[in-house]
This record gives structure tokens, sequence and C-alpha cells, in this order.
């Protein structure tokens, strides 16, 4: 499975940044091991789905220590025996696109 989860405290610092909090997840997705990629508005990680939902719940607990106050958005391509699509996904359409 893929899932892509986007997670913030309710405030950043004065300026609005929640980039500090923000890294802190996505040190604990770094350092589990799974596929991951970080784009300006999600990260998407792969793999089984315990493993999966374990360290966005750690992310989560990381940047709640943060703040009173959590945002969380989740969203899952569950597709049972595929791996690889985090890349595999993108290089189809990428394909379809070259034949354009």
């Amino acid at each position: 499975m893929i899932v892509a989860f986007s997670v913030s405290p309710s405030g950043g610092s004065p300026d609005g940044s929640v980039s500090e909090a923000v890294a802190a997840a996505v040190r604990v997705v770094r350092d589990s091991g799974l596929p991951y990629e970080l784009s300006s508005m999600f990260t998407c990680i792969e793999g089984e789905w315990d493993e999966v939902m374990a360290v966005v719940k750690r992310a989560v607990d990381v940047v709640a220590e943060t703040s009173p106050r959590t945002s969380v958005v989740i969203k899952a391509d569950i597709r049972p025996g595929y791996t690889g699509q985090l890349t595999a996904k993108v290089a189809r359409v990428q394909d379809r696109l070259a034949q354009d």
C-alpha cells in the first residue's frame, strides 16, 4: 500500500512556518527504512498496512510533542500483492506522456 499523509501542528513559528515540526515527522519516516517520497504538500510511504500506519502514528506523535493540537490528512492506495508502486505508478504515467 501507498499512503500519502500530511501532519502539521496547529501553530508554527511567528511567521507561520511549520517546517521544524514537519522535518521531525519526515525524520521518523526516513528512519523507518520504508520507501518514501517527500513533496511540498505530502509525504508518501510504501509498505504493508501495519508498518505504514505505525510510521504515520509515530510521525503524528512527534509533531504532537510540539503542539497541543495536530492536523493529519491521510490518503491510501491499497493494492494487495503489489510492491514498488511508489515509483512504478509514476513511470507508467511518464511512459504515456512520452507517447505524446
